[in-house]
């Protein structure tokens, strides 16, 4: 079995690689060639962590493993660690034994960032110029990095819980030559494409705070309880989703569903998009929403260009068990 630590991920896996794989991975799953097995997601009731388990096979590519980790809330300032915590394991499909166990950290920043970073490049509006981030915590930098690729954007607007974090938003838009502006919820009408990245049990983002012709990439809902926007706001939306399943019950569109607004017929999935069998976007002044949940397979994918970028790079720790 091959190791490759989480000090050895950030020179190998680069953005441009992430996106790829993601986007890949979406279509395979939209031809029914890769599929998600059910997401393990509890509660500990030990230092507030949420712990779980997501995990699938891509038969396009060969890929079977799983994703174990979590969030422990506390880990930033009381420990110096970052909340999220997470390792992959692959597979042989083959033969069932496994073959590498790889750091997942830095992974699950990449391959969430390279997520919305796809449903931007295939929903949102060509003209889109105004960014705005909900949310300033350790993804939230991914985010805006990948995103500012995908767009000519010439703004970033941001807001967040606790307004002192937004200052590492800032640094990063300008080092892509972009002014920033803190602001609040309102002025998220202001935006043309929104990116949602917190750790929410309640809804922040209102119905009415959004303008006509937006994208929305709602990142963070990723468990039962979890929520960041209006359900109402889905309603007002065409919603895409990374997994259909995963987003009616650990997804944002749980709530929307939970209360009649609308139904699990009505999601698509992001890869038929990319696909080219749905056709996504229908008009300028159309919201669309894209629910991204985190999908296993995601991760299987970063994890599997990861080690064969370590293998070539003799970075890969070998050992027998």
């Amino acid at each position: 079995m091959l190791i490759v630590p989480e000090r050895e991920i950030a020179p190998l896996m680069t953005r441009a690689a992430a996106f790829d794989a993601v986007e890949k991975v979406f279509a395979a799953m939209a031809a029914g060639d890769a599929y998600n097995f059910p997401v393990v997601r509890e509660a500990l009731g030990h230092e507030e962590a949420l712990y779980g388990f997501k995990s699938g096979f891509d038969r396009a590519g060969l890929t079977l493993g799983l994703k174990a980790g979590g969030y422990w809330p506390h880990n930033l300032q009381a420990r110096g660690l970052i909340n999220h915590q997470s390792t992959v394991f692959l597979f042989d499909p083959d033969t069932g034994r496994p073959t590498a166990m790889v750091g997942g950290n830095l992974l699950t920043a990449l391959r969430t960032a390279a997520a919305s970073s796809v449903s931007i490049r295939h929903l949102a509006r060509e003209d889109a110029k105004v960014l705005g981030m909900i949310g300033a915590g350790h993804q939230a930098g991914f985010q805006l990095r990948a995103a500012l690729e995908q767009r000519d954007f010439n703004k970033v607007i941001g807001w967040n819980l606790h307004p002192e974090m937004l200052p590492r938003l800032a640094e990063i838009a300008s080092e892509a030559g972009l002014p920033f502006e803190a602001v609040g919820l309102d002025r998220m009408r202001e935006a043309d494409v929104i990116i949602s990245i917190t750790s929410s049990f309640a809804a922040i983002l209102g119905a009415d705070q959004v303008s006509p012709g937006t994208h929305i990439a709602c990142m963070g809902t990723d468990t039962r309880g979890k929520q960041e926007l209006d359900p109402r706001l889905l309603a007002r939306a065409a919603v895409f989703t990374d997994d259909v399943a995963q987003s009616v019950t650990i997804g944002e569109a749980q709530h929307a569903v939970g209360q009649g607004l609308i139904a699990e017929a009505d999601l698509t999935e992001l890869g038929a998009v990319i696909n080219a069998t749905h056709p996504g976007r229908t008009s300028g002044d159309q919201i669309t929403l894209f629910d991204g949940t985190g999908v296993g397979l995601q991760d299987l994918a970063v994890a599997a260009a990861v080690v064969e970028l370590a293998v070539a790079k003799g970075v890969a720790i070998e050992v027998d068990i």
